[in-house]
């Protein structure tokens, strides 16, 4: 978990790149130094010799070049970064400053930079031509750098106009989502998962720092629930905030007697370590983080100030298609055994839920946008549909009614009958599938 943060970190694929272009240059330098003409024989005809000064010019054009390019595209992606704040939520940033094609064209120009820099001081012109050294081969891998970056500069600002595009950009908020669903709620059940009910009793363990849960590694909890021969019960889930001091687990010793406090600090140890705090909220396993991303596209863009009920619409059939294969699982059953014996104890955000965050959105902000409420009914028909838990189907229907109750609010009329006649067939299309 703690790898994959570093998709978010916007400055770790360029620092690699650099890093990257300085070894590059410096095993291209002993190079040159190792190899004369005679040595590259008919290769040496691929290298244009351009002399100390023509070298130095040439270097100088391609590193002070690529500084302003990179300078330039740095100043693109932030005023996108403004745009995308302010049009679709602050927490769309991140999607930007993850994106790998962003990191990879700053890390290019960066690298080409640097690279060019340390191919530049390593030139150095002597009285004579055996005192002259000049690296032919770093140098004309720079100007084959330079040429790169021409075409990496073309996919940049092809990429950074696409990016921003409403569908391109709820596609991949939603792509996160299918992502974390596949991993806390799999078609498939884990083999070790079994139904169980958290026991009464046992001892707590709290939390030793404070943020948001990120992260929670499994296997870890139920690797030291073997260790210490007990049941760890966890009472919070990614997305959950937490302070210094608040309840984290339970702890069930299967021998209280000779479960001392050395062995619960020592479990307490492994539980806080298992538990990756952040001060933001990441959609890795964070689903209910992953439907907000949507629900909140949605809810800005039926705002007075934006006024878009397509790009609404949208990200509800964007929410429609992630959350669609979850209703049609089963609940998840939140025991883990090892060798047979319950261990761990794991927690889950429910799909009812899910759909109270959604739905109460929509009904607070989009009665009167037509557009944007009948995609709301849709989602919930198609959710309702095939919805394999009977909870989540009744907890779709008592969403119906509220909005068919809060359309009373709305100020056309016709929209309102309009809106009401597919919330009838979105209730019978249900009920048809119930029977």
């Amino acid at each position: 978990m703690r790898l994959a943060r570093l998709r978010d970190v916007f400055w770790f694929l360029p620092l690699v790149m650099g890093l990257a272009a300085l070894v590059l240059a410096q095993v291209l330098i002993a190079v040159d130094h190792a190899l004369d003409d005679t040595a590259l024989g008919s290769g040496g005809a691929l290298f244009d010799r351009v002399g100390a000064s023509g070298g130095r010019d040439l270097l100088g054009a391609i590193g002070g070049s690529m500084l302003a390019v990179a300078a330039t595209s740095f100043s693109i992606t932030i005023s996108v970064l403004a745009t995308a704040s302010s049009t679709y939520g602050p927490r769309l940033v991140r999607n930007f400053m993850n994106d790998r094609g962003n990191q990879f064209v700053l890390g290019m120009f960066g690298a080409t930079f640097l690279y060019s820099l340390m191919v530049l001081r390593a030139i150095s012109a002597g009285p004579t031509e055996e005192t002259t050294f000049v690296p032919d081969i770093a140098v004309n891998v720079a100007v084959l750098l330079a040429i790169v970056d021409v075409l990496v500069l073309v996919y940049f600002i092809n990429h950074i106009a696409s990016s921003i595009q409403v569908s391109t950009l709820s596609a991949r908020v939603r792509s996160e989502l299918d992502a974390v669903v596949e991993e806390l709620y799999p078609e498939a059940a884990p083999d070790n998962a079994v139904p169980a009910p958290t026991p009464p009793g046992g001892r707590e363990v709290t939390s030793t720092g404070s943020g948001f849960v990120i992260g929670i590694d499994e296997p870890a909890l139920l690797r030291a629930a073997v260790d210490r021969d007990c049941l760890i019960a966890m009472r919070v889930r990614p997305g959950d905030h937490l302070v210094d001091g608040e309840p984290l687990a339970r702890v069930h010793p299967a021998n209280p007697g000779r479960f001392d406090d050395a062995d619960l600090d020592a479990t307490a140890g492994a539980i806080c370590g298992a538990v990756d705090l952040g001060a933001t909220r990441t959609p890795y396993q964070d689903i209910q983080f992953a439907v907000q991303q949507l629900t909140e596209m949605a809810v800005r863009a039926l705002s007075p100030g934006t006024n878009d009920p397509y790009t609404a619409h949208n990200a509800l059939n964007e929410l429609a298609a992630g959350l669609v294969p979850l209703a049609r699982r089963p609940a998840a059953d939140l025991g883990r055994t090892e060798d047979g014996t319950l261990r761990l104890i794991v927690t889950r955000l429910p799909l009812q839920e899910l759909l109270d965050d959604v739905f109460t959105a929509v009904r607070t902000y989009a009665l009167d946008a037509p557009v944007a409420m009948t995609a709301a009914i849709m989602l919930a028909r198609r959710i309702g549909v095939v919805a394999a838990d009977a909870d989540v189907t009744d907890t779709v229907l008592t969403h119906l009614d509220l909005i068919d109750a809060a359309l009373d609010r709305a100020d056309d009329p016709q929209n309102t009958h309009f809106c009401r006649g597919e919330i009838e067939q979105a209730r019978s299309a249900i009920r048809a599938s119930r029977a």
